[in-house]
Formats: structure tokens, C-alpha cells, sequence
């Protein structure tokens, strides 16, 4: 735990009017300052750069970690598996299994819009 102390300063005896600062320190740290003034004291944190730099680096890398992940996650493979170049530079699946069928997803919001109609080899 650790333990705030305000900095011992000789007193001043103080002219009306006058505003007087009294730094409050950790350590070797300033974490704040107490302002005495006319109308009263009140104490005033002091914002930590490096501190709040870190903290807000390390949640930036913490983002695109997981961001990262999530992609590759998502990421979906091939349907179908090497493919060759045959003779005369023609694309070769030949030995390779058929793909597995994948769901026909749902019709875009356009073709309901538009009462579109699928598209089929079947005359």
C-alpha cells in the first residue's frame, strides 16, 4: 500500500488575495496539488502521461490481437483442395474429391426487392 504525503513547505504568511500551490507527492512522484487560495482550498490531480500512454498502447495491441484472431477464426478454407496446372496451361482437378456442398445462403434483400428469380441449369 502505498501512502500520498503532502511535501512539507516553511510556511508563508500570505498576503490577501494571493493563490498559494502546494505540490502533493509520491515518492518521487507528483500525483497532485493542493491550491489554497481566497475562496478556499481544493486539491488537483495530475494527469500521468507515460502511465495513461502505456495503458492506452496496450489496450490498442489488445484490440488487434483480437481482431486478428477473430479473422483467422472466420477465415474459411477452399472447397476444393490443389490445384494443377495441366498440359497447355489448362487448370487440372483431376484425382481430386468433389467439394461438399455448402448451404445455398439466404436470397440479398435486392432480389426480394426485386421479386428476382434464381437462375437454374434445368430448362
Amino acid at each position: 500500500m502505498t501512502t500520498t504525503t503532502i511535501d512539507a513547505r516553511p510556511s508563508v504568511t500570505r498576503q490577501p488575495g494571493t493563490v498559494t500551490v502546494t505540490p502533493v507527492m509520491d515518492g518521487d512522484r507528483e500525483v497532485g496539488a493542493w491550491i489554497v487560495g481566497p475562496g478556499g482550498a481544493t486539491s488537483r490531480p495530475v494527469l500521468d502521461v507515460p502511465r495513461l500512454t502505456g495503458t492506452v498502447l496496450a489496450a490498442a495491441g489488445a484490440v488487434a490481437i483480437a481482431t486478428a484472431a477473430a479473422v483467422a477464426a472466420t477465415r474459411h478454407r477452399p472447397a476444393i483442395g490443389n490445384i494443377t496446372m495441366g498440359p497447355g496451361g489448362w487448370v487440372s482437378v483431376k484425382g481430386l474429391p468433389k467439394p461438399p456442398l455448402r448451404p445455398a445462403p439466404s436470397r440479398p434483400w435486392w432480389a426480394h426487392v426485386l421479386r428476382a428469380q434464381r437462375l437454374t441449369g434445368k430448362s
